[in-house]
């Protein structure tokens, strides 16, 4: 890996086009090198868990309304769309927005944490959408993903958002944008021209993220995504975008990120080396926001040694900066104490889902949001007892680098009425590839049947889960197919303009 320092320069500053990263982004995307097979093996893993949380939440009002808006733009030969018949093809950005949100809709993809956050299973639906209208091989799709995986991962190592309120898919256009050039075999040139139109039409605040959350953080990631395929469009036909978009007198860093004065590292393969960012990501196990994985783990481990919730009269959780101020109380935020605050809150809450794991030992992606269950009187007092601290031994592992140290967990403390306390703590979530059950193909495997029973029939399973588990091979019809159908689905009766 090469470190690459990132500043802003004065317009009367010479930056040659080769010295920006935007041009380096690009030259990754455009370094032709073959994909190893751990990361082969990894890419299939994580188009079958995106389509494992998609078929969960296929009938839920955001991705139903985002799928009648994509059946408003036919095309052929056009992509698929999680849900409707595979003769049914969309075209391919607007696929692409569709599936963009069924796949955000849970909270329940994969996960990558450092300077800044990310889901980077929201490159695939833009990516295998271009696919499968540009009638592209299975290998090249492996290809596309491992770009598209790698810039993300890469530009969240090195460039803090959320530090200025800004939403992490500021990250996610320019990493689909160069994920399509891969997959395309497209020359430096244009993708470096769609990486920088991708970052300048998808960067918007984090209020999506905050306060009253609605289903707008499902939408935010999928039209990064439809944004990085039009784009691309706009670049092969020779047009330009605002350039240096990072460097720029007026650009990211100066106005949006920490000034003129910053200076910001983003780590990029050298030529001819592998893209393995893929390998440092992790799925969720539960639906929810990836900080509370590893607490809901403890929660249910902890739950299981207590005989009567009643007699609790503290739970505190030391924790990460991040998680602190997030999801936890140091959020100040009462929609996260609210009894009737909306799934998209309580799954940013883990005052919430700590209370209803330690109570139920379990997590559910529907049974632990509902209504009903978030209003139990004595969920709801216990769930005022409990309050978020932050550590910083818990902020630093956040922040370490060394895989053995990242932890994105945190020790808690609970207090009994009669004086006693219960005390445990817990680094990573099961599922972590440091955790105590990490995921392997029969486990992505084993969640998309879960999240697909009695929504997808078991012969479209299985047809889906033999196309998904030999990409690397698929020509370019059984890419088309890539895809689920669901029988019965309705509209929802909404009118929009489409």
């Amino acid at each position: 890996m090469i470190n690459h320092e990132v500043r802003t320069y004065k317009s009367s500053e010479s930056l040659a086009r080769e010295d920006q990263l935007a041009w380096k982004i690009a030259e990754v995307a455009s370094d032709d090198v073959a994909v190893e097979t751990d990361v082969q093996d990894m890419v299939i893993n994580r188009v079958i868990d995106n389509a494992a949380v998609a078929a969960a939440s296929v009938r839920r009002g955001a991705p139903v309304h985002a799928r009648e808006q994509a059946q408003g733009h036919p095309m052929k030969p056009g992509a698929s769309v999680f849900g409707l018949s595979l003769d049914e093809t969309i075209s391919p950005e607007w696929a692409a927005w569709a599936n963009g949100v069924a796949v955000r809709e849970l909270d329940f993809h994969d996960t990558f944490l450092a300077k800044e956050y990310s889901h980077p299973g929201d490159n695939i639906p833009a990516v295998l959408a271009v696919a499968q209208h540009k009638g592209i091989s299975g290998a090249d799709v492996v290809r596309g993903l491992a770009t598209g995986y790698e810039i993300q991962v890469d530009l969240v190592k090195g460039i803090c958002l959320h530090e200025h309120k800004i939403d992490h898919v500021a990250h996610l256009g320019p990493s689909a944008a160069a994920g399509i050039g891969t997959l395309l075999n497209l020359p430096t040139e244009v993708i470096y021209q769609a990486v920088q139109q991708a970052l300048h039409v998808t960067t918007a605040t984090r209020q999506s993220r905050k306060g009253e959350i609605s289903t707008w953080k499902a939408h935010a990631p999928a039209f990064a995504g439809k944004m990085a395929v039009e784009a691309v469009d706009r670049a092969m036909r020779g047009e330009g975008a605002p350039s240096p978009i990072y460097e720029g007198e007026d650009g990211f860093i100066a106005w949006i990120l920490s000034g003129p004065e910053a200076r910001y590292t983003v780590p990029l393969p050298g030529t001819g080396e592998a893209k393995r960012a893929i390998m440092d990501t992790y799925t969720k196990e539960h639906s929810a926001e990836y900080q509370a994985q590893a607490l809901i783990d403890l929660a249910r481990r902890m739950g299981r040694q207590i005989d009567d919730f009643s007699t609790i009269r503290r739970v505190t959780i030391h924790t990460s900066h991040h998680t602190h101020y997030v999801i936890g109380t140091g959020a100040n935020d009462p929609q996260k104490m609210d009894p009737k605050a909306s799934r998209e809150t309580l799954d940013h809450s883990i005052m919430y889902m700590f209370t209803v794991a330690l109570e139920d030992q379990a997590w559910h992606h529907e049974k632990s949001y509902a209504p009903e269950r978030a209003g139990r009187p004595e969920t709801v007092e216990l769930w005022h007892k409990v309050e978020t601290r932050e550590d910083p031994e818990w902020t630093r592992r956040y922040h370490s680098t060394d895989p053995d140290e990242m932890a994105f967990g945190g020790r808690v403390e609970i207090e009994f009425e009669d004086g006693t306390t219960q005390v445990d703590e817990i680094a990573v979530a099961d599922a972590h590839p440091n955790g105590a059950r990490p995921f392997v193909r029969e486990n992505y495997v084993n969640k998309f049947r879960t999240l697909a029973e009695g929504i997808v029939s078991e012969q479209e399973q299985n047809r889906f889960l033999d196309l998904a588990e030999n990409l690397a091979s698929l020509g370019s019809d059984d890419v088309r197919a890539l895809g689920f159908a669901v029988e019965g689905l309705e509209h929802s009766g909404s009118k929009g303009i489409f």
